[in-house]
């Protein structure tokens, strides 16, 4: 077990982590006659890739993330790696080894960053597999992925639902909260300001989090709120301006 374990555990609740689950689910649980592809997606920072780790621990599911780097080759080989499989040597051999294994396990696919398969024109050997081997494939993306699979008929037909994924909301907040900062308290006057500043952004949230944290013991506080931080900028990823002396 992981160190990561109790952490995705103890934030399941999580608003994207529910959507992406449940979205998994479906595919998991589709009639026979239905496709079996779902879509993830949404803006950087929203969580998407720490779902599908939720996701995946929830279903047992193969679990892979797509590098720029990536050939079709490689795509194949890491997902064998994953299937603990020696890769055969031909990328038709590999294909068949991965559908092979996902019939035969029926474990589902979850294909994290899955823009690079289609600004790479690489998407048809998902299809292939998806097509030999009826298995529940989630993929997971940017914003625009919907909007950039659309011209790709063959396997956009193929969806059986889209989930976007939602900004962090104040719910959220509060799970995250005692994760990222547990050793003190935060007001909701400064939370909520942090909600705003960060503009739905999870990831900015709980470096915020931690910041927060960070400045209370640094100053000897317990509980911090507007009062307390004051004038201390939150972090919205944009570099602060140069003091010129």
């Amino acid at each position: 077990m992981t160190e990561e374990t109790p952490i995705v555990n103890s934030i399941a609740p999580l608003t994207n982590v529910a959507l992406c689950t449940s979205a998994l689910e479906q595919a998991v649980s589709r009639p026979g006659s239905l496709p079996g592809l779902v879509g993830f997606y949404g803006p950087s920072g929203y969580g998407k890739s720490f779902a599908a780790t939720y996701a995946a621990n929830q279903y047992n599911a193969y679990h892979i993330a797509c590098k720029e780097s990536w050939t079709k080759k490689a795509f194949l080989q890491n997902i064998l790696k994953e299937m603990s499989i020696k890769p055969a040597n031909t990328i038709p051999q590999l294909a068949d080894q991965v559908a092979e294994q996902l019939s035969l396990s029926g474990r589902p696919l979850i294909i994290d960053e899955f823009d690079y398969m289609v600004t790479k024109n690489n998407i048809e050997i998902v299809r292939d597999i998806y097509e030999s081997s009826d298995a529940a494939i989630l993929i997971i993306g940017e914003e625009q992925l919907e909007t950039n699979l659309a011209a790709h008929e063959r396997f956009h037909n193929r969806i059986l639902k889209w989930v976007p994924a939602q900004p962090v909301n104040i719910d959220d907040a509060e799970l995250l909260k005692n994760i990222y900062c547990p050793k003190i308290m935060i007001g909701d006057d400064l939370l909520k300001k942090i909600l705003r500043a960060v503009k739905g952004c999870t990831r900015r949230l709980c470096v915020n989090l931690y910041n927060v944290q960070s400045f209370a013991l640094d100053h000897g506080h317990t509980h911090v709120s507007l009062t307390e931080w004051g004038q201390q900028p939150i972090y919205t990823g944009r570099a602060p301006e140069r003091r010129v002396a």
